[in-house]
Protein backbone atom coordinates (compact mmCIF):
# COMPACT_ATOMS: atom_id res chain seq x y z
CA UNK A 1 0.00 0.00 0.00
CA UNK A 2 1.28 3.45 -0.91
CA UNK A 3 2.01 5.71 2.10
CA UNK A 4 1.64 9.48 1.73
CA UNK A 5 3.12 11.54 4.56
CA UNK A 6 1.56 14.92 5.29
CA UNK A 7 3.06 17.78 7.28
CA UNK A 8 1.47 20.96 8.62
CA UNK A 9 3.05 22.84 5.70
CA UNK A 10 1.67 20.48 3.03
CA UNK A 11 -0.68 22.04 0.52
CA UNK A 12 -3.98 20.09 0.66
CA UNK A 13 -4.65 20.42 -3.07
CA UNK A 14 -1.23 18.96 -3.93
CA UNK A 15 -1.69 16.07 -1.50
CA UNK A 16 -5.19 15.50 -2.91
CA UNK A 17 -3.80 15.26 -6.44
CA UNK A 18 -1.20 12.71 -5.35
CA UNK A 19 -3.81 10.77 -3.38
CA UNK A 20 -6.22 10.73 -6.34
CA UNK A 21 -3.46 9.42 -8.63
CA UNK A 22 -2.59 6.61 -6.21
CA UNK A 23 -6.26 5.70 -5.74
CA UNK A 24 -6.85 5.49 -9.49
CA UNK A 25 -3.82 3.24 -9.87
CA UNK A 26 -3.96 1.02 -6.75
CA UNK A 27 -7.46 1.59 -5.33
CA UNK A 28 -6.10 2.08 -1.77
CA UNK A 29 -3.64 4.39 0.01
CA UNK A 30 -2.50 5.32 3.50
CA UNK A 31 -2.10 8.94 4.60
CA UNK A 32 0.06 9.55 7.70
CA UNK A 33 0.17 12.72 9.78
CA UNK A 34 1.92 13.67 13.03
CA UNK A 35 0.51 16.64 14.93
CA UNK A 36 -2.68 18.65 14.82
CA UNK A 37 -1.65 20.84 11.88
CA UNK A 38 -0.66 17.85 9.77
CA UNK A 39 -3.90 16.01 10.59
CA UNK A 40 -5.86 19.11 9.58
CA UNK A 41 -4.09 19.27 6.20
CA UNK A 42 -4.57 15.52 5.67
CA UNK A 43 -8.32 15.68 6.32
CA UNK A 44 -8.69 18.61 3.93
CA UNK A 45 -6.69 16.74 1.28
CA UNK A 46 -8.89 13.63 1.61
CA UNK A 47 -12.03 15.76 1.19
CA UNK A 48 -10.57 17.44 -1.91
CA UNK A 49 -9.44 14.08 -3.35
CA UNK A 50 -12.99 12.76 -2.96
CA UNK A 51 -14.11 15.47 -5.37
CA UNK A 52 -11.28 14.63 -7.78
CA UNK A 53 -12.15 10.92 -8.07
CA UNK A 54 -15.97 11.17 -7.90
CA UNK A 55 -16.35 11.78 -11.67
CA UNK A 56 -14.57 8.43 -12.22
CA UNK A 57 -17.26 6.66 -10.17
CA UNK A 58 -15.01 6.20 -7.13
CA UNK A 59 -16.70 6.81 -3.77
CA UNK A 60 -14.00 7.29 -1.12
CA UNK A 61 -14.12 5.96 2.41
CA UNK A 62 -11.59 6.75 5.12
CA UNK A 63 -10.66 4.67 8.16
CA UNK A 64 -8.66 6.56 10.83
CA UNK A 65 -6.24 4.73 13.15
CA UNK A 66 -3.13 5.27 15.25
CA UNK A 67 0.31 4.23 14.05
CA UNK A 68 3.73 4.12 15.71
CA UNK A 69 6.39 5.59 13.44
CA UNK A 70 10.05 6.49 13.88
CA UNK A 71 11.28 10.02 13.15
CA UNK A 72 14.98 10.81 13.68
CA UNK A 73 15.40 7.70 15.82
CA UNK A 74 12.48 8.68 18.06
CA UNK A 75 9.19 6.78 18.22
CA UNK A 76 6.15 9.00 17.58
CA UNK A 77 2.42 8.42 17.40
CA UNK A 78 0.85 9.30 14.07
CA UNK A 79 -2.69 9.33 12.82
CA UNK A 80 -3.08 7.21 9.73
CA UNK A 81 -6.00 7.32 7.35
CA UNK A 82 -6.58 4.26 5.22
CA UNK A 83 -8.34 5.60 2.13
CA UNK A 84 -10.07 3.37 -0.36
CA UNK A 85 -13.13 3.08 -2.54
CA UNK A 86 -16.49 1.79 -1.38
Amino acid sequence: MEILRVSAQSKPKSVAGALAAVLRERNEAEVQAVGAGAVNQAVKAIAIARGFVAPNGIDLVCIPAFAKIEIDGEERTAIKFIVGSR
